[in-house]
């Protein structure tokens, strides 16, 4: 048998089952983070105090933090152009700052949490912190899945294979990022 699987080459109302299946990953995954932000918002709301725990996160570091995903997610645009313009090759440089980019959020990330625990605020110090640390640290378990799947779609981009891939991961990373829209002001601003 030669070609591209069935299941590459089928669609379903005109959207490609490749793209389909990330809408209903990102679909699972709203059902996730929508239903930890509710959950905090709920908390928070109810719990005032959590302001004092609050003020301890660093909001200098979210907002870098927030700049880097946002040059990563246009990285990733940047991708999907020369991919849809059938330069695997440039794609695929794109791709790697894009995976640069997730790596760098999370050095950034690694050293807010020890400056963080090293200051006593661990997981168990406070309900706010439970929430911070589940959070973000979903969040990176997230950037580190797309960061992984990122570079097995960038080596097959270098070889002009399976373009379309290189879009259903920026997809994915638009979402993930769009996720930390939401949580840097929630975890870091609102005081």
């Amino acid at each position: 048998m030669h070609g591209k699987p069935i299941a590459n080459t089928r669609s379903v109302m005109g959207i490609p089952t490749a793209k389909l299946a990330v809408y209903w990953v990102i679909g699972s995954e709203i059902v996730i983070f929508g239903g930890l932000i509710a959950s905090y918002l709920m908390h928070r709301l109810a719990h005032p105090e959590w302001a004092f725990d609050a003020a301890h996160t660093d909001w200098r570091i979210g907002a870098v933090n927030t700049f880097v995903l946002l040059t990563s997610s246009l990285f990733a645009v940047q991708a999907h152009h020369y991919a849809h313009k059938g330069d695997g090759a440039t794609a695929a440089k794109w791709l790697y700052l894009t995976t640069g980019g997730g790596g760098l959020f999370l050095m950034f990330k690694a050293y807010e949490w020890s400056v963080e625990i090293g200051h006593g605020y661990t997981i168990t110090a406070a309900p706010f912190w439970s929430f911070y640390y589940t959070a973000a640290g979903i969040h990176a378990s997230h950037i580190i899945a797309g960061m992984i799947i990122m570079m097995f779609i960038a080596q097959t981009a270098k070889k002009n294979e399976e373009l379309h891939r290189v879009e259903n991961i920026g997809l994915y990373w638009h979402f993930v990022d769009l996720v930390w829209i939401f949580l840097f002001p929630l975890l870091y601003i609102a005081k």
